[in-house]
């Protein structure tokens, strides 16, 4: 089976969140998810992302980089909104990168590096009225990264919802959350 990281959203490590990684690991993947807010679990998307920005983004990405650097190489890198950061920086730097899923994010590809790496696939999920990944312009970079990359898909869920994957959220969606599971669970059977 594959081995997976996944980094948490703004919210931080919600139960969602580890309720998200307890069914990929039900389904006999190793998931690690580090917690990049040492336990601080905001109420806000607007409280965890203030939080971010004290710490800094580039330190969020660097928690990230550390949580790795005792695992394999071979990882497929996952990232919910602001966990995008550090996941989407590991699959294009870090060599050896099985895939990339990014949930409700994705940056432009030369945020990290001058293009997608070649042998890495990649998905990005996200809802098509999701005032964040539509309004901020994510939806731009994953077209674009889907254009690049030789292995990439993004699927859009009908919806309004930022953080739909995350059962402990008022956002939850749980149809959208369950066709972007086996959506999931289908990309990591063939790493």
């Amino acid at each position: 089976m594959t081995e997976v990281v996944l980094f948490h959203h703004a919210h931080g490590l919600t139960p969602g969140m580890v309720n998200f990684a307890d069914e990929l690991r039900r389904a006999g993947h190793t998931v690690h998810t580090p917690d990049l807010f040492d336990g601080r679990i905001f109420d806000t998307v607007e409280e965890g992302v203030g939080y971010a920005g004290q710490i800094g983004f580039g330190e969020v990405i660097e928690r990230g980089v550390r949580a790795v650097e005792g695992l394999p190489a071979e990882l497929v890198h996952g990232g919910f909104s602001l966990g995008v950061l550090p996941a989407q920086c590991l699959a294009q730097t870090r060599a050896g990168a099985r895939g990339a899923l990014l949930f409700h994010a994705c940056v432009p590809v030369s945020e990290f590096s001058s293009s997608w790496p070649d042998g890495v696939p990649v998905q990005v999920h996200a809802m098509d009225a999701d005032p964040f990944f539509v309004g901020d312009g994510d939806i731009d970079a994953a077209r674009a990264l889907v254009e690049e990359a030789e292995d990439a898909e993004m699927f859009l869920y009908p919806g309004d919802q930022h953080l739909f994957t995350d059962s402990s959220l008022s956002s939850y969606d749980d149809v959208a959350a369950k066709l972007l599971g086996q959506r999931v669970l289908s990309f990591l059977s063939t790493r």
